[in-house]
Formats: structure tokens, C-alpha cells, sequence
């Protein structure tokens, strides 16, 4: 299973990582890969992402625009889903998905964001400069307009692990 991360607009994500004590000891075994869409890692299992993006999550809340987690070759999922999947196991995948998300990467950002509409099929990009990623997500991101792990908080609290409950 890989695991994407997504900078924020002006980070340099993959030398933030490195350049940090804490991050490189999490991500030792996992080696992660600059690529045209962010940061990626492989893990064994979607319970083994969820649990190294638990460790780094500081660094999601202060560097990264999202993570997200590929559920099939191709397709990937909101950090929200994914935790709704794996520890929730309310929602088992079907082999289409109504609430998607296309975002067309530039440099490793995501530069557009766009909605897909239920039953629509994705318009395929051959682009190499400009990749596309589909996101799925839930039903309250779909709506929202926004599907990000990395959400600001006023209280400075954990907001990715509130974003986490139910």
C-alpha cells in the first residue's frame, strides 16, 4: 500500500523530513521517494500507514497539505476515509465510489482540485508534467469542498485527531 504526502504550498517536504531527528527515525524502514505527486511510502498494510502517519503527525499538521492512502492501483483515499475503513469497518469499498476527487498535481502540489460527479467517469490524463490522482473521499469532504489531513485549528490542538472522530 503506498502512502502519499502532499506538501503545503512553499515546503520543501522531502529535506523537512529529513532534516528532522524524529521523522527520519519514524520513516527509517519505509524510504520514502520524491515523485511528481509528492512523497511516497509503501507500507505492508493500511493499518501500518495509518500508524506511521500517527507518528509523524506533527509533521503533517505543520508541513503537509494532506496524506493520502491508495486503496486500489491508481485510486486513493482521504486520511478520513481510510480511518473509517480500517478502525470504524462501517463502510466496505464497492468497485465505484460516488464521492471523488480529482487533484492534478504540478511539482509535487496540488494545484487543482476538482469534483467528480456521481456515476461520472474520470477524464483520463496522459500528462506526465500535470499527473492526476483520484481521491476518493467521504461524504462530508465531498461536500466540504475540501479533503486535507493537515487542518488548521485556532485552539492549538490536535486537529488531525479530531478530525479522526466520529
Amino acid at each position: 500500500m503506498k502512502i502519499l504526502f502532499l506538501p503545503r504550498d512553499g515546503i520543501r517536504l522531502y529535506q523537512e523530513l529529513l532534516a528532522s531527528e524524529t521523522s527520519r527515525e519514524a520513516l527509517r524502514f519505509y524510504r520514502p521517494v520524491e515523485t511528481a505527486c509528492g512523497i511516497e511510502v509503501t507500507a505492508a498494510t493500511l493499518g501500518s500507514a495509518l500508524t506511521l502517519m500517527a507518528d509523524i503527525r506533527w509533521y503533517v499538521k505543520r508541513y503537509m497539505r494532506g496524506v493520502l492512502f491508495e486503496i486500489a492501483p491508481g485510486v486513493f483515499s482521504t486520511h478520513r476515509l481510510a480511518f473509517e475503513l480500517f478502525y470504524d469497518r462501517e463502510i466496505k469499498l464497492p468497485g465505484s465510489w460516488d464521492y471523488r476527487l480529482i487533484y492534478r498535481m504540478k511539482d509535487g502540489r496540488v494545484v487543482r482540485e476538482e469534483q467528480l460527479l456521481p456515476g461520472s467517469d474520470r477524464p483520463l490524463s496522459v500528462s506526465t508534467e500535470s499527473p492526476e490522482i483520484e481521491v476518493w473521499c467521504t461524504e462530508d469532504e465531498y461536500h466540504g469542498g475540501i479533503s486535507v489531513v493537515a487542518l488548521e485549528d485556532d485552539t492549538g490542538e490536535e486537529a488531525a485527531d479530531e478530525a479522526d472522530q466520529p
